[in-house]
């Protein structure tokens, strides 16, 4: 069960609170499309927060280019972590609504070292609808790309 939950509307999010300067961060990385900054509940030494800078909520609220421009800096954190922290893993972690477990309702990813029995749980049932039904979810997919 999520701890805080950001239901403020566009503007007033904490996380554009974030990009405007008007609420302090560890700030780590900028670019013209993404922020990235210290989560405040760390998981392990280093987990980072990597957002857009303006505000979407889910991922399907991105464009192409921000998607894109928050991903690679995703890999820049990673490559950060794993030279400055030397974890035995690292975890990309992105959820989209209330379902999923999104917690702040601004489009953002979590980048985190990882370490054996870390405390992490990251499982789901398993389901294996078998190839029938594989294919009839691929071609329900294919339809609409």
């Amino acid at each position: 069960m999520p701890m805080f939950v950001d239901t403020s509307p566009p503007g007033e999010c904490i996380f554009c609170k974030l990009v405007a300067g008007t609420l302090p961060s560890a700030q780590v990385y900028e670019d013209e499309l993404t922020l990235a900054f210290m989560d405040l509940g760390q998981v392990n030494p280093g987990h980072v927060l990597v957002a857009s800078k303006r505000h979407a909520v889910t991922l399907l609220e991105l464009t192409a280019e921000e998607a894109g421009a928050v991903m690679q800096t995703a890999q820049r954190m990673a490559h950060a972590i794993q030279s400055a922290f030397d974890p035995e893993g690292i975890t990309v972690l992105q959820a989209n609504g209330a379902a999923a477990e999104q917690t702040v309702r601004h489009f953002h990813l979590h980048v985190v070292p990882r370490y054996q029995n870390d405390g992490i749980t990251l499982g789901w049932p398993r389901k294996e609808p078998g190839p029938a039904a594989l294919h009839d979810y691929a071609e329900r997919l294919r339809k609409v790309l």
